[in-house]
């Protein structure tokens, strides 16, 4: 029978040397599904081997899909429930690893690699340390492993009871709920909404599941910032719609603002149901900036913010291998409007000081002052480029002054102060001169070399590895990426390294400004998929947003950059 030969065959090599594992690469045919090995690691001690499991979908309960929604939710959930049965697997074998892992989703919704949905087949992809004694092969073992383990868990997550074909259909309408919501934030001027009931704290800093017990407030709009949004499936969803313009979240230390601004900051990603977030959505092309000193900056145009620096040091372009906190913020903004950010999300908690505000008694002190704080360039950006920020301030009070509207936060819940706020800033008005005279600078885009993006590591043409979220080792470099805040999944940024090698590749960089790369890639991302980037199957992958794949080349630090024109082919 076919289950059989497989197992026969892995049996049969009961004691023999490691790389006999390599005969099995191809498909095999295991009852009713085919398990495909892709890959198998040279030695015990390599990176685990690649394998899939499909079934045919005339063999699956599971529905007909067709939208790119439903297949991106049904992909996800397919990958939860796999994600869960291992886990499973472990405990009941007394926490023993059986050596199958898959790369398990965390709260936000991404199109990813893990598992795969078409017409032709539906399946999982996952890794599995075969097993080894030493360097000789436990035959036995892995057939039991292969034949035995793997279709039990894959049959759970393919071949679902009513119960979870009914959680797949709740999991596939939340998604296009949520895109629903997003498509409607342009025509209504809003740049996010929260329904109401929404749970946005979460249960600790190192846990994203949502907090629980009877402390939480659920969310609920002020009736002047109230909205009521259609949904594909819920009907009609009331809550907080955050208008477009200059948006100012106040309030005590500790009563949400940075979780009010952290849920918006991932409200850019589709959640799960369940989550508490589920129906916090932000315009797509939102990227929070931060302060982070020490990164490098190549070739960014910072003059809107920061003049010329003591020794005539020009920041049109500039350059640096050791960014201050001003300088690195202001680059981070530069490139977030550079490919496309029309909302920027700033706390004053991760801020540099002086690149928010330069209050009065500073500007009456220090006379001579290259930086133009954010504070006075918020208003033009938005007049003038269409560029809202929301902006969450505690001390800095001189926000108030140009804010459209003020949020507040006591004790958890939210408070429209927008008029308190005016009424203070009319009776204790501020001493500070504004230091915006001069115009925004013209935009300009930016050239890369395609060779600064070259992923080689000594006599390997292409060496990218990223086991955690905050760090790609790209070549001979390693990207920090923990100020890339809206970064939520080490899959994201796996798929970044690939992403960087395929712009070098197939980005035309010598024709195209990088905005203009950027939009290529994800013309090729929709079209094709994440293979597109590896051109093989492989699990681990999840789809960044150009926002990071961007976030990640900008933090490359043999990166060469520049703003004059390409030279005429």
């Amino acid at each position: 029978m076919p289950h059989d030969s497989l197992g026969a065959r892995l049996r049969s090599l009961e004691g023999a040397p490691y790389p006999a594992y390599r005969d099995l690469t191809g498909p095999h045919p295991v009852g009713e599904f085919v398990i495909r090995i892709d890959r198998v690691q040279p030695d015990p001690f390599a990176a685990p081997s690649r394998i899939r499991i499909e079934l045919a979908p005339e063999s699956c309960s599971l529905p007909v899909l067709e939208t790119r929604d439903e297949i991106r939710a049904a992909v996800d959930f397919i990958s939860r429930a796999a994600a869960r049965n291992l886990a499973s697997d472990n405990r009941t074998s007394a926490g023993r690893n059986p050596g199958l892992a898959i790369c398990a989703p965390g709260p936000e919704i991404i199109e990813r690699t893990s598992a795969y949905w078409t017409s032709k087949a539906i399946g999982l992809r996952l890794t599995v340390a075969l097993p080894a004694r030493g360097r000789r092969i436990r035959g036995r073992e892995a057939a039991a492993l292969l034949t035995e383990t793997l279709p039990e868990i894959a049959r759970r997550a393919l071949q679902p009871d009513d119960p979870s074909l009914r959680a797949l259909e709740r999991h596939i309408r939340c998604v296009e709920d949520q895109r629903v919501l997003r498509d409607q934030l342009g025509a209504h001027g809003l740049i996010a909404f929260i329904a109401d009931g929404s749970i946005l704290p979460r249960a600790s800093g190192v846990d994203r599941r949502p907090l629980t017990g009877d402390s939480v407030v659920p969310t609920l709009a002020p009736e002047s910032l109230c909205v009521t949004l259609d949904t594909a499936h819920r009907g009609p969803l009331r809550g907080l719609g955050i208008p477009e313009g200059i948006t100012v979240i106040t309030g005590g230390g500790y009563h949400g603002k940075s979780t009010l601004l952290q849920a918006l900051e991932q409200g850019v990603f589709d959640h799960h149901p369940g989550d508490g977030r589920e129906h916090v959505v932000t315009r797509a092309d939102a990227v929070k900036v931060r302060a982070e000193e020490g990164r490098s900056v190549n070739g960014v145009p910072i003059d809107t913010f920061i003049g010329t620096l003591p020794g005539a040091v020009s920041t049109r372009p500039f350059h640096t291998m050791n960014a201050s906190g001003s300088t690195s913020q202001a680059a981070s903004v530069i490139e977030a409007l550079e490919v496309g950010s029309r909302l920027l999300l700033l706390d004053e908690d991760t801020s540099a000081a002086n690149f928010m505000v330069r209050d009065a008694r500073m500007q009456a002190l220090v006379r001579e002052e290259p930086i133009t704080p954010f504070l006075d360039r918020v208003r033009p950006l938005f007049e003038t480029r269409g560029v809202s920020s929301v902006v969450v301030a505690g001390g800095a009070g001189d926000y108030l002054e140009v804010a459209h509207r003020v949020l507040a936060l006591e004790r958890y819940a939210l408070h429209d102060w927008t008029d308190r706020a005016r009424d203070v800033c009319h009776h204790t008005p501020s001493l500070r001169q504004s230091v915006c005279d001069a115009p925004l600078p013209e935009s300009t885009p930016r050239w890369i070399a395609p060779d600064s993006l070259d992923p080689g590591r000594g006599r390997r043409s292409s060496f990218i590895r990223a086991s955690r979220r905050d760090t790609l080792q790209y070549g001979d470099d390693e990207i920090d990426l923990r100020g890339v805040e809206q970064l939520t999944d080490p899959a994201q940024t796996r798929a970044i390294g690939e992403a960087l090698a395929w712009l070098r590749d197939h980005g035309d960089l010598d024709r195209h400004p990088l905005a203009q790369a950027l939009e290529i890639l994800d013309t090729t991302l929709n079209r094709a998929g994440l293979e597109a980037l590896v051109g093989e199957a492989r699990g681990e992958l999840a789809r960044p947003r150009r926002q990071e794949v961007a976030a990640a080349l900008n933090r490359l630090r043999k990166l060469k950059a520049r703003i004059q024109p390409a030279p005429p082919h």
